[in-house]
């Protein structure tokens, strides 16, 4: 694609956007959702061996583990004699015991004969999450899996809707992923397609195949997303963490960690062509007619010569509106962008004890009655001590700044609704705990518990992801986007 003429006048005439997956519509930064035991062995422990062989690995999954063992407390030791194979894992000693880390295949899990139940539950459960799986042996024996997640970015279903609203046609989303976690992706974030398993050669032909239908806007962040974007009509780059040849081989660069600019990006461009032809027409129709009256013998030179000045400082003026900013997206004051960032990091810890109510449900079918119990009054306890004390809060302090910014008392009446569900469920779950009280659990107490715990868990999810998306990413950034040749150098 020949990559001429100006950069805003190609963007506003994109009919196609090619989005990458990893790093641009998700986070970029796995995280472990889940440990899974095999056995007699304890999460926290598989935790703590696998970070441990995991610290002298550079590998992102290896980083996720790590960080993950110790925000929980593990105590880390220096593992010795290590292997790394890349694509395959790492195995080496750690406090005398031989760990290995990696594919099931590497660990030797899973050869022939029947699959263990823990690996089949640990393998479908991330397949229907659109997760990661690392496994974990110890001195040859399973000792379980670790679930990673790469969670959606909360701004990225409310970009593709912005693109569309923008007059994009089409969204395709290109990644190297597979093709089970690509569709679960797609299809949260609502992409018209989806390509998955695609390598840098198979981008550029996905870019090439979608020139076809008209000019193409590529968005990536990785290096292998390089010559996809300087083959596309557009490349645009995340260029917060985007690599340098990235950023080189792109048209323009967002400068911050977000997407939602992207639909401003096309906006600004398409009022920013619409000024400009505007001004172009009007100016030309103007003269002609001035010239034309000239011809006429109806108007004098000098006063031609000083109609085409007001002529042309009317169209200079009419251009000079591209400078200010159109119909903006929604912006929060500095206060509410605190109130806002405060209970978005907030969103960060609360996840995690929403995972637990989902492994205290899942404890409930493999642990022993008792166990079972102890790790859902646990559950619990975070659900009373820490997620309802920040529902409560978003009550009290975050909605009525967001009705009062979006203008409506009716803005956050869905959220609060949820609020009020999540009450609900979370007084049932209580109220069973009570009835069941030290002794163990029959099989109807097992099943009323779990059918809570999980339906708790999916309400929090949902709930949460919600917000973050819909209210919690409002909080803008200035300086968000570079295009080269120096058109746009900053957008607020």
């Amino acid at each position: 694609m020949v990559k001429g003429g100006g950069v805003l006048e190609r963007l506003a005439q994109c009919t196609t956007v090619l989005l990458d997956k990893t790093g641009t519509l998700t986070s970029g930064h796995p995280a472990v959702s889940a440990v899974v035991p095999a056995g007699q062995w304890r999460p926290d422990d598989v935790l703590d061996l696998a970070a441990s062989l995991d610290q002298v690995s550079g590998h992102v999954l290896a980083s996720a583990v790590v960080s993950a063992a110790r925000g929980s407390g593990c105590n880390l030791r220096m593992p010795q004699q290590v292997e790394e194979v890349a694509g395959e894992g790492i195995r080496g000693s750690v406090a005398g015991h031989l760990v290995a880390v990696g594919k099931a295949r590497w660990c030797g899990i899973g050869g022939p004969g029947a699959t263990p139940p823990w690996v089949k539950a640990a393998r479908r459960r991330a397949r229907l999450d659109g997760a990661l799986t690392v496994f974990v042996t110890v001195d040859g024996e399973p000792a379980g899996v670790i679930i990673l997640d790469d969670p959606v970015r909360p701004d990225a279903a409310r970009t593709v809707r912005a693109l569309r609203t923008g007059r994009i046609s089409r969204i395709v989303m290109v990644t190297g992923d597979r093709a089970d976690v690509a569709e679960s992706v797609g299809g949260i974030i609502g992409v018209d397609s989806v390509l998955a398993e695609r390598t840098p050669a198979d981008k550029l032909e996905a870019v090439h195949s979608e020139a076809r239908r008209g000019p193409v806007l590529m968005v990536g962040d990785g290096v292998n997303d390089a010559p996809a974007l300087a083959m596309a009509s557009v490349g645009v780059a995340i260029g917060a963490r985007g690599q340098s040849a990235t950023s080189q081989a792109a048209d323009a660069v967002l400068t911050v960690d977000r997407i939602d600019r992207l639909g401003e990006v096309i906006a600004i461009a398409r009022r920013t062509r619409r000024i400009a032809l505007q001004s172009v027409l009007a100016g030309m129709a103007m003269s002609l007619a001035a010239m034309g009256v000239a011809a006429a013998g109806l108007l004098p030179a000098v006063w031609g010569a000083v109609l085409q000045e007001v002529i042309d400082v009317a169209v200079i003026l009419n251009a000079l509106r591209a400078l200010r900013s159109g119909a903006a997206a929604t912006r929060l004051a500095p206060d509410d962008a605190a109130l806002t960032s405060r209970f978005r990091d907030e969103h960060e810890f609360i996840r995690a004890d929403i995972e637990e109510l989902r492994a205290a449900a899942d404890s409930l079918g493999f642990d022993t009655p008792g166990a079972a119990l102890s790790r859902a009054q646990r559950a619990y306890r975070l659900l009373a001590d820490e997620i309802q004390p920040h529902e409560q809060a978003e009550e009290h302090e975050l909605y009525p700044a967001l009705d009062r910014v979006l203008g409506s008392p009716e803005a956050t009446a869905t959220m609060s609704r949820a609020h009020a569900e999540i009450s609900r469920q979370s007084r049932r779950l209580g109220q069973l705990l009570a009835e069941i009280g030290a002794g163990p659990p029959d099989d109807a107490d097992i099943a009323d518990l779990r059918a809570t715990l999980y339906g708790l868990h999916a309400v929090l999810r949902l709930h949460t992801a919600t917000e973050d998306e819909s209210f919690l990413s409002l909080a803008g950034e200035n300086d968000d986007l570079i295009v080269h040749q120096g058109e746009v150098s900053r957008m607020s």
